[in-house]
């Protein structure tokens, strides 16, 4: 079994491993002709359970093999144009060829003498991030498993310091499009989903800044503590951006932390025309971002970055047999000092090598053509009497749903885009996401991939469509 170990006497055998199941992927992703093949739990279901892992096949081939039918051929694939479901984007090479590094070498980014050159690249990389953003020279952060992660991170800080020890008086300021993380934090530390005041949106699901003063005044008049105000750069419906100045001057009139989540928006600051999006972030007492979302990288990439780096102490613990108080005076720079992991991937690495590679233009030059691509998405539902599209696209996230020719009840309208979600689904030609406005059913383009084009933008309209109006023939059929 010491054959299976990764070491200079195998390292042969792992270039021999490592190449055929390179040259299978990239066969499959050059043969991919639909994002989906439309399997079903109950039909993939029993192929897996099928497999006895007491029974090992003995070399990697006959494990490829299996994992055709097992997940390759079944995988929701990313890279194709239509695919245009959730946050998650088509990888460039770059970035895999880091994750196949760090795969193989395995450090972990806990402790110095666990990772030595990794931890500064991470650092690096961080540093690299905050002056993007703008957070200072006292700026720091530490890369974490998501944006969930981050989002928690940073509301924990935000209660170490909140001038009270009385949770029960704290409270969490968010717009009603903001990520369901910021109620999960607000539970995990404490405070309860009650503690999150929900501040409602405009027409373009953006937060309303008057709204959010008055609820501060009223928080304060109660003798409540304003904990912090939580502003999203990209909601993931919407795609829409906060008024960050505004939140910020709130925040200090408040004395609340600033958040910002901008684990989808955070593409822009790479962006040669569209960084003025995000004003205001750089006063920011800390902010989320998510790689993986419009960096191009694969999961997981996602940092929490803070204006002060002496924050971070809340995060911090100490163990004789990992990261001594010692290590401190000897500046020794250990990770877990920063974060809520303990053993932590060198997922920064990914970033690194496609920084070195394309450069921050190259990606940002990317994430504008999808936005770009969002604009051409918006013209043509606009333009159509069918759409309802719910509001112009600050990036690149397009809400709408289909109005048949014949208007029937809005709850046959539900049903019918409903359907025509399932079905395109099921038929593996595209896959779109869906959501809700105001208690009705809509679909949702995440364009994130270059590759996709208004034609297919188009095309998959059409299918929508007519899966929708197939579905409304036969309800009127069986009615």
């Amino acid at each position: 079994m010491r054959s299976h170990l990764l070491n200079d006497a195998t390292a042969e055998s792992y270039r021999r491993s490592v190449t055929e199941g390179v040259e299978r992927v990239a066969d499959k992703l050059a043969a991919t002709r639909r994002p989906f093949t439309g399997v079903t739990p109950a039909e993939l279901a029993p192929v897996i359970d099928a497999v006895d892992l007491d029974r090992p096949l003995g070399d990697s081939s006959a494990a490829l093999d299996e994992l055709e039918s097992v997940y390759l051929r079944d995988a929701v694939y990313f890279h194709h144009p239509r695919y245009l479901g959730h946050l998650n984007c088509p990888v460039v090479i770059p970035a895999v060829l880091g994750e196949a590094v760090l795969s193989a070498v395995n450090s972990s980014l806990d402790t110095w003498d666990q990772s030595a050159g990794g931890t500064l690249i991470e650092r690096k990389i961080v540093d690299w991030t905050c002056g993007r953003i703008g957070l200072g020279p006292a700026a720091d952060g530490v890369f974490t498993s998501g944006g969930t992660q981050s989002n928690l991170q940073a509301l924990l800080l935000a209660r170490e310091e909140a001038k009270t020890t009385d949770l029960s008086k704290l409270r969490i300021f968010s717009s009603e499009c903001s990520h369901f993380s910021v109620q999960k934090s607000a539970t995990l530390l404490g405070l309860g989903q009650d503690a999150v005041v929900s501040i409602p949106v405009d027409r373009n699901k953006r937060m309303q800044s008057v709204v959010l003063a008055a609820e501060l005044e009223a928080c304060r008049a109660e003798g409540l503590v304003p904990m912090a105000i939580v502003a999203t750069a990209g909601t993931t419906d919407f795609g829409s951006i906060d008024p960050l100045p505004e939140i910020a001057a709130l925040a200090d009139e408040y004395g609340a932390w600033m958040h910002v989540d901008a684990a989808y928006g955070c593409g822009l600051l790479a962006s040669p025309t569209r960084r003025h999006l995000l004003d205001g972030i750089e006063r920011a007492d800390s902010v989320t971002v998510d790689f993986h979302k419009s960096f191009f990288q694969p999961v997981s990439s996602s940092a929490v970055l803070v204006r002060d780096g002496a924050t971070l102490r809340h995060a911090t613990y100490h163990a004789d047999y990992l990261n001594p108080r010692r290590t401190i005076a000897e500046q020794i720079p250990n990770q877990v000092d920063k974060s809520l992991q303990t053993t932590r991937r060198f997922d920064a690495l990914k970033l690194w090598m496609t920084l070195r590679v394309m450069g921050a233009d190259g990606v940002g030059q990317l994430f504008d053509e999808v936005c770009d691509l969002a604009a051409e998405g918006f013209a043509l539902l606009a333009a159509d009497p069918h759409y309802d599209v719910v509001v112009e696209p600050q990036i690149s996230t397009l809400v709408y749903r289909y109005i048949p020719e014949k208007v029937t009840s809005p709850e046959d309208i539900d049903r019918a885009n409903l359907h025509a979600r399932k079905a395109l689904f099921a038929s593996g030609e595209a896959v779109v996401a869906g959501t809700k406005v105001d208690g009705r059913q809509y679909l949702k383009f995440t364009l994130l991939n270059p590759e996709t084009t208004a034609a297919d933008i188009a095309a998959v309209l059409d299918l929508i469509a007519g899966y929708a109006e197939q579905y409304l023939g036969e309800t009127l059929v069986h009615a």
